[in-house]
């Protein structure tokens, strides 16, 4: 009997022990209610309502470009996108094949369309093709019914009006790529299908051109599905960039060059603003931004003309006889020639253990320095440039503009070259060579310079010596008050531009058949050719191989640099054409006409 009392007794405590634990377990959980629906009620509220509300960047309008007149030479087009939300699909492979009998895929669409399909959710919107015409859209929504879950998009794409004609200078937008991600937190670039500047001014300007996003709420259920739009709002569209360049011009350097490649500038000498910037062969600036095939961008990559290289600013060229002009001024500024210095060429000279030959066979006879710039006699600045030497002819260079990256600032801009004893002992480990000197006499051997960087030149030369820098934006009047005077002696860049004046407007000057004279106006300028194999002893002894019977890239290079008007310069000119053969043949044609273009539109907007 004890037994069984002490069982019971036991039993309750065990009864009254564990209702005591519920009995708290009940008031931990009321107390954890209580702090939850009290204290936290505001958090949990927040967070039930970024469940409930999406936020999205509504993405801006990217900035348009025009050129100096106005004219739209990078806008936004509206553009028609053919999407596919799968959940409304009775069958997703079905309506795929459907959708391709009018409107084909290519392989690489085709394997976009998958991976997305996989990467998102069954409600979200897959592109299928985009750029779509009128034509394209009227055909998928005949067939509409027949291709459930396919739908037409209305959005903006960027477009080049001019293609070709303004690539280089341009450039192109394309899709964000992760590398970008991690280097700008901008959160539009999060957005799918967001594109941004991938070269060119689009990319130099891409900042100030792609604006601020806006952002929309939206009221979605438990997937993530939109119910409703809560708010909207507008973000900043891009901001308008007016370029200096002359659409009109530009597209009249186009049309000359045709099939030739190289580069043309057109530079006002006074402002440096830059009317002509053309890279040839040059691409089409819309295949990219629609996303250009393997096949096209093979044959871009891979073409010896380089199509891809912006020549004007990346195309690094011995200037050849252009670069007389530098030796001219450097050598008179020494001391080593003056006005009335002659120097005889009679087709050859030796130096040490060689021989230098000039391009005319037979000799000029005795030349001062207007007449050696007229024929552009190699032996007369052979003597200069030995006499002056070639560190004061490369500070000569460097004072034009010439072996350094302009203010322009593109990021494939190339600086060049412009040797001197200290640069050869730096980058070859060796001593300086007394013919060395001789071959930069004639803008050959290391010195290397780009177009830009010849335009440069001409426009210091021609404005008397300001250091005019290059813009492809407009350059106001306090900018072009604080341009330097290079302090080079009135005399010598009297006599320089002498001689560049003979070399077109004087009989026997290299570039005689490509002068004008439009009302009293007339270009002056300085032809060259360079050379890019060595012509043998031997070929010189049995005659040199006509540069059309070469091979295309075994042809000399073709250069002029001029201005207009000769009494008082306006514009300046470069011209270069990669194994175009003949500087006065190829090269001087092509500038005359655009210098005289120029100064036809110049006449017209002064009326």
């Amino acid at each position: 009997m004890n037994r069984d009392n002490s069982k019971g007794k036991i039993l309750i405590s065990r009864m009254l022990i564990w209702g005591l634990v519920q009995f708290v377990l009940l008031l931990i959980i009321i107390g954890r209610l209580y702090y939850l629906q009290v204290f936290q009620a505001d958090k949990y509220k927040t967070m039930s309502d970024e469940n409930r509300i999406s936020s999205r960047i509504l993405v801006p309008p990217r900035g348009i470009i025009t050129d100096r007149n106005g004219v739209y030479i990078a806008n936004n087009k509206q553009n028609f996108q053919a999407m596919l939300v799968a959940e409304q699909a009775n069958n997703v492979d079905e309506t795929l094949q459907k959708f391709k009998k009018i409107m084909p895929l290519s392989e690489t669409e085709e394997a976009r369309i998958k991976r997305d399909l996989k990467r998102y959710r069954r409600f979200v919107p897959i592109k299928l093709k985009d750029g779509l015409s009128w034509e394209d859209v009227s055909k998928i929504l005949l067939v509409s019914a027949e291709m459930p879950g396919v739908i037409v998009d209305d959005g903006l794409s960027r477009d080049y009006p001019f293609g070709k004609q303004m690539a280089h200078v341009l450039g192109y937008v394309a899709a964000v790529s992760e590398n970008d991600l991690k280097t700008d937190s901008d959160p539009l670039l999060e957005t799918p299908g967001f594109k941004i500047g991938r070269i060119g001014l689009e990319k130099k300007y891409e900042k100030q051109l792609r604006g601020t996003g806006g952002s929309l709420k939206l009221e979605v259920n438990a997937v993530g599905r939109i119910m409703k739009e809560i708010e909207r709002k507008g973000g900043e569209s891009g901001q308008k960039l007016e370029l200096t360049i002359d659409s009109r011009l530009q597209q009249k350097a186009f049309e000359l060059f045709k099939d030739e490649s190289g580069a043309a500038i057109v530079m006002d000498v006074n402002t440096g603003e830059i009317l002509t910037f053309l890279s040839m062969p040059s691409y089409d600036s819309n295949d990219f931004v629609k996303g250009v095939s393997q096949d096209t961008y093979q044959a871009l990559l891979y073409d010896e003309k380089q199509p891809l290289i912006n020549k004007a600013i990346a195309g690094r060229y011995s200037p050849g006889s252009t670069f007389k002009m530098v030796v001219a001024l450097a050598a008179l500024e020494a001391g080593a020639i003056n006005r009335d210095t002659r120097i005889g060429c009679y087709g050859k000279m030796d130096f040490g253990n060689h021989l230098f030959h000039c391009w005319k066979k037979d000799g000029h006879g005795a030349l001062n320095v207007v007449e050696a710039l007229q024929h552009s006699c190699d032996i007369f600045f052979y003597e200069a440039a030995w006499k002056t030497g070639i560190d004061k002819i490369a500070a000569m260079a460097r004072r034009f503009g010439l072996g350094e990256v302009s203010s322009l600032r593109f990021d494939d801009e190339k600086a060049g070259t412009i040797p001197d004893k200290a640069w050869k002992l730096r980058q070859l480990k060796s001593s300086w060579q007394g013919g060395e000197t001789l071959i930069a006499g004639i803008g050959q051997g290391y010195v290397l310079t780009t177009p830009l960087q010849l335009a440069v030149m001409t426009s210091r030369i021609a404005n008397g010596g300001k250091m005019v820098e290059p813009s492809l934006t407009k350059v106001s009047e306090e900018k072009i008050y604080q341009y330097k005077n290079m302090k080079i002696n009135p005399l010598h860049l009297a006599l320089v531009k002498e001689g560049m004046c003979s070399v077109v407007n004087r009989a026997g000057g290299t570039a005689a058949r490509s002068a004008f004279d439009y009302k009293g106006a007339k270009m002056c300028g300085k032809t060259g050719t360079t050379q890019v194999r060595r012509i043998t002893l031997q070929e010189r002894q049995t005659g040199i191989i006509r540069q059309e019977d070469l091979p295309w890239k075994y042809r000399n290079h073709a250069l002029f640099v001029g201005y207009a008007p000769h009494d008082n310069p306006k514009y300046a000119v470069v011209v270069l054409v990669e194994h175009g053969g003949g500087g006065s043949t190829v090269a001087a044609p092509i500038a005359s006409a655009l210098l005289k273009e120029a100064l036809i539109l110049s006449d017209e907007e002064m009326r």
